[in-house]
C-alpha cells in the first residue's frame, strides 16, 4: 500500500517549514549520481536526512548521500537535494517525484536537475555536458497515475515545453562563460538498473536520443504538473554499450562525476548568480 500521499505530502511540507526559515526559495537543485552540488557564496542554514523527511522505506545507493540541505543569503533561499529516489532501488513513481513535489510545496519556481548519463552519441565523451531539451519516457510509468493527476490541474498537462527553453539558454551561455562547450540533447530514461544492451542502445539512438540514464523524467513530469520552470543538466559518464570496449560499471560514473565536479559547479555559480539578479530587477 503506497504509504505517500497527496495529504501526507503537504503535511510533511508543513512540517518542514515550520522548523526551517526556507526564506524566499528560488529554485530547487537536484544532484544525480557522483555529484555533488555546492553554490559559493550561500550559507548552509540546515540539512536534514531524507529518512527524517519522506516517509516510506529508504534505501542506501553508493554517489548519494540522501539529504536536503537548506541554503540561505539573505532573504533568500535555495534547496539542495543531495541524491534522489529511482524506480530500480523499489521506488514506487509517486516516491521518486517525492522530491520535486515537495520543493514545489515548499515554494520553488525553478528545479533545477543533475544526472549522471551514457552517451548514445558517439561524438560525446565522460566529462561532456549535456543541457536537456527533451525526453523519451521508456520506464514504463507516469509520476501522475491515479491520485497524483488529480491533485493539480491540469490532469493532464502539456509536456511541450518540459525544459524551459530560457533556462536552457541560460546553461549554455554559463557553460561558454565558465570556459566550457555544453551541447543541447534528449535524454532517454530506461528502468534499470542493468545497463543498456548495444541492441538497445541503437534503438534508443534511432528513437533519438542523445544520452540514456535511469532517473529525471518522473520528476520532470512531477514539476511540470506543479508549475516549475525545468532545467536538467546530464553528465556523461561513460560511452553506452556497443560504442566502447569499456566495461560499465557504477564506480566509473562515480569517478567521472568526481572529476567532472569543478565544471558543474562552474555553471550552477552562474545559473544562480543570474536568477539572483532577475530577481533583483
Amino acid at each position: 500500500m503506497e504509504t505517500l500521499t497527496p495529504g501526507r505530502l503537504e503535511e510533511i511540507a508543513a512540517v518542514f517549514a515550520a522548523h526551517h526559515d526556507t526564506g524566499r526559495v528560488i529554485a530547487a537543485l537536484v544532484a544525480g549520481s557522483g555529484i555533488t552540488l555546492a553554490v559559493p557564496g550561500w550559507t548552509e542554514a540546515a540539512e536534514v536526512s531524507y529518512q527524517a523527511i519522506f516517509p516510506f522505506p529508504h534505501h542506501p545507493l553508493a554517489g548519494h548521500t540522501p539529504s536536503l540541505t537548506l541554503l540561505r543569503k539573505g532573504p533568500l533561499g535555495l534547496l539542495v537535494f543531495n541524491g534522489r529516489f529511482h524506480l530500480y532501488q523499489g521506488y514506487s513513481a509517486a516516491e521518486v517525484a517525492a522530491i520535486p513535489r515537495l520543493a514545489g510545496l515548499l515554494g520553488a519556481p525553478l528545479y533545477v536537475l543533475t544526472n549522471a548519463a551514457g552517451a548514445l552519441d558517439p561524438s560525446l565523451r565522460p566529462g561532456d555536458l549535456v543541457v536537456i531539451e527533451d525526453h523519451l519516457n521508456l520506464q514504463g510509468v507516469n509520476a501522475l497515475v491515479g491520485e497524483w493527476a488529480l491533485w493539480r490541474q491540469p490532469r493532464f498537462p502539456d509536456m511541450t515545453k518540459a525544459y524551459d527553453p530560457t533556462l536552457r539558454r541560460w546553461a549554455l551561455a554559463g557553460a561558454r562563460e565558465a570556459g566550457f562547450t555544453a551541447q543541447q540533447g534528449v535524454y532517454a530514461g530506461v528502468l534499470g538498473p542493468s545497463f543498456e544492451t548495444p541492441a538497445e542502445v541503437r534503438m534508443l539512438r534511432a528513437l533519438g536520443g542523445t544520452v540514456v540514464g535511469m532517473s529525471t523524467v518522473q520528476e520532470v513530469i512531477a514539476a511540470r504538473h506543479m508549475g516549475m520552470r525545468v532545467l536538467g543538466l546530464s553528465l556523461v559518464t561513460n560511452l553506452a554499450a556497443g560504442l566502447s570496449d569499456t566495461q560499465l560499471t557504477h564506480e566509473e560514473v562515480m569517478e567521472v562525476g568526481a572529476i567532472a565536479r569543478p565544471r558543474l559547479a562552474a555553471l550552477l555559480r552562474q545559473l544562480v548568480a543570474r536568477l539572483e539578479e532577475e530577481i533583483n530587477h
